[in-house]
C-alpha cells in the first residue's frame, strides 16, 4: 500500500466519510439490526491480513463446545459474483468451491466440516435471518465485520497484526487504516496476532489497552504450524511419500501479509530459497504456477510450500515440484479469558 503524500487528499476524504458514518450510527440515524441469536464479530481497523481466519475457526469450535450450532457469515472476498448469496457449507456438506464462495470461506468450510455452516453474502443481516430459518443456526460469527455496523453483536473482537498494527499511520488509500485507531473503543476484546514477530510487544499492548479505553480484554497470540501435508491433487504428476519436506523450499502465497508467512516458515526452520507473493485472494493460472516453479527450481528448491488458504484454489493445477500445504492455528497467552468472553456472550443473549 503506497504512503505517497499525493494520496493525502483522498485519505482525508475517506476519513471524513468514515467518521460521518460512525457518527450516524451513534446518533441512531442509521439502523442496527438485532438477530435472534448470539452474534460474535471478528474484524480489524486495517486492510490486509491480520490473522482473522484462524481466529474465526477457533471461535466456531468454541461456540460448538458450548452446545450451539455456529454459522460463519462473510462477504467472501475474491469470489466470482459478490452479489449472490452462496452457501459454502451447510455444516455437513461442502456446497461451493473457492471461486464461487471465496477462498477463506472455502478454507473455513473444509476445516469446520461437521462443526459450522459457512455463508458468503454481502448482506449479513439478511443472510443471518435466512440461516436461522434454513440452516438451524444458533449462533453467528461475523468474519471481517468491525465496520459492518448494520448488525448488532454480543462480542466485538478486533485483531491487530503485531508486524504492522497501525496501517502505516494513514487512512486508506495513503495508508491501510480503515478507520482511526480510536475506533478500538468499540471493541470488547483486542487480539494482538503474530505477537512473536513484534518489535516491541509491551509497548504495543500498552497502546492497545489505552485505545481500548481500559475496558477491552487485550490478548496476544502467535501462529503455530499444525501440520505440513502434501496437496491432494489428482492433476499433479508428483508422487508423495510420508517423509519430511525436501529442503530447500520455494514459497508462494496470495495473502494479506505475505512477509509474515515467509518469516514464520523461516522461524520454523525451513530453508527458504525463493519467495513469490501474489495479491490477496488471487486466482492462480497454470502459467503462473509454471513460471514460479521454474524460478524455484533455478533457486535450488526441491519442493514448494503454500498456505492452506491458497491450497483450496490449487487442486486443478499441475506442479513440477512437490507441493506441501502449511496448516496453522493460534496459541493465546490467555485462552481461558477468551473462552470466558465467548461463554458470557452466548449466555447473555439467552438471559434476554
Amino acid at each position: 500500500m503506497s504512503s505517497t503524500p499525493a494520496l493525502a487528499p483522498l485519505s482525508f476524504l475517506y476519513g471524513a466519510v468514515v467518521r460521518a458514518r460512525l457518527a450516524l450510527y451513534r446518533a441512531g440515524a442509521l439502523d442496527t439490526h438485532r438477530i435472534n441469536a448470539p452474534v460474535i464479530s471478528v474484524g480489524n481497523i486495517t486492510s490486509g491480513g491480520t490473522g482473522k481466519t484462524p481466529l474465526v475457526e477457533w471461535l466456531a469450535r468454541a461456540v460448538a463446545r458450548e452446545g450451539l450450532r455456529p454459522c460463519i457469515l462473510t462477504r467472501g472476498y475474491g469470489r466470482a459474483d459478490a452479489r449472490r448469496r452462496v452457501v459454502v457449507s451447510d455444516g455437513e456438506k461442502l456446497l461451493a468451491d473457492a471461486r464461487e464462495g471465496g477462498d477463506e470461506p472455502r478454507l473455513l468450510a473444509e476445516a469446520l466440516r461437521g462443526v459450522a455452516s459457512v455463508v458468503s453474502d454481502a448482506d449479513r443481516v439478511a443472510a443471518a435471518r435466512w440461516a436461522l430459518a434454513n440452516l438451524k443456526a444458533e449462533a453467528f460469527i461475523l468474519d471481517d465485520a468491525f465496520q459492518h455496523l448494520r448488525i448488532a453483536r454480543d462480542l466485538n473482537i478486533v485483531t491487530l497484526d503485531a508486524t504492522e498494527p497501525w496501517g502505516g499511520g494513514h487512512m486508506l488509500p495513503r495508508g491501510r487504516l480503515r478507520e482511526p485507531p480510536g475506533g478500538l473503543r468499540r471493541a470488547d476484546c483486542i487480539v494482538i496476532t503474530r505477537a512473536d514477530l513484534a518489535r516491541d510487544l509491551d509497548s504495543l499492548r500498552a497502546e492497545a489497552e489505552r485505545l481500548g479505553g481500559g475496558r477491552a480484554l487485550v490478548l496476544t497470540s502467535r501462529v503455530k504450524t499444525l501440520q505440513v501435508r502434501p496437496l491432494t491433487n489428482t492433476s499433479s504428476q508428483i508422487e508423495f511419500e510420508n517423509e519430511a519436506v525436501p529442503q530447500p523450499v520455494g514459497v508462494f502465497c496470495a495473502v494479506g501479509n505475505p512477509e509474515a508467512f515467509f518469516r514464520h516458515l523461516r522461524n520454523d526452520g525451513y530453508e527458504v530459497c525463493d519467495t513469490r507473493a501474489f495479491p490477496d485472494h488471487h486466482q492462480f493460472t497454470q502459467g503462473e504456477i509454471d513460471e514460479l516453479s521454474r524460478g524455484a527450481v533455478r533457486s535450488g528448491a526441491r519442493a514448494l510450500l503454500a498456505t492452506a488458504k491458497d491450497a483450496v484454489k490449487l487442486h486443478s493445477l499441475r506442479f513440477a515440484l512437490p507441493l506441501y500445504v502449511v496448516e496453522i492455528g493460534l496459541e493465546f497467552n490467555d485462552e481461558s479469558g477468551l473462552e470466558s468472553l465467548v461463554r458470557e456472550a452466548l449466555n447473555s443473549r439467552a438471559r434476554r
